[in-house]
């Protein structure tokens, strides 16, 4: 099971009027630990940024699943409800999960949460779906030298 870490990235983005801005940027880790988190966004930033950027925080999150959709640039954050019976009172218990969701807009998110969630014998509700800050994804890589290594019978 994945574990994300929102990390977030400051540095100096050159805007599209030619400024330059100071940014903290929000982006989403798969890691098993605080420090292996910083060092993948570290590894995954630095093609991308030019000039002095630092890590101004690593949080871990709650989500549980992510719904990848590789045409979408924006990422929705669903609140879900999964809803049990408790045998011994009778009651309904709500538990909450969260999922994120890739997509272009909310119709798309709400769309590609319901593919996402076919077949799913559990009951649930949504109790919220809302779009994120998030810049980017980078889940564990097979090829990454901290990923889970292919086993090898030769």
């Amino acid at each position: 099971m994945a574990m994300w870490f929102e990390t977030k990235v400051k540095y100096d983005k050159m805007q599209e009027n030619g400024a330059v801005k100071k940014v903290n940027e929000p982006y989403l880790v798969d890691a098993l630990t605080f420090t292996e988190a910083e060092a993948r966004i570290i590894e995954e930033m630095t093609p991308f940024i030019s000039g002095e950027f630092s890590i101004s925080a690593v949080k871990k999150t709650r989500i549980s699943e992510i719904f990848f959709d590789d045409s979408a640039d924006k990422y929705y954050m669903v609140k879900v409800n999964f809803i049990t019976l408790d045998e011994k009172s009778g009651t309904e218990k709500r538990t909450a999960s969260f999922i994120l969701v890739q997509a272009s807009d909310f119709e798309g998110a709400l769309r590609r949460f319901m593919e996402g969630m076919k077949g799913t014998m559990a009951d649930f509700d949504i109790a919220s779906i809302a779009e994120t800050p998030l810049m980017d994804v980078y889940p564990l890589r097979l090829d990454h030298p901290e990923g889970p290594k292919p086993d090898s019978n030769e």
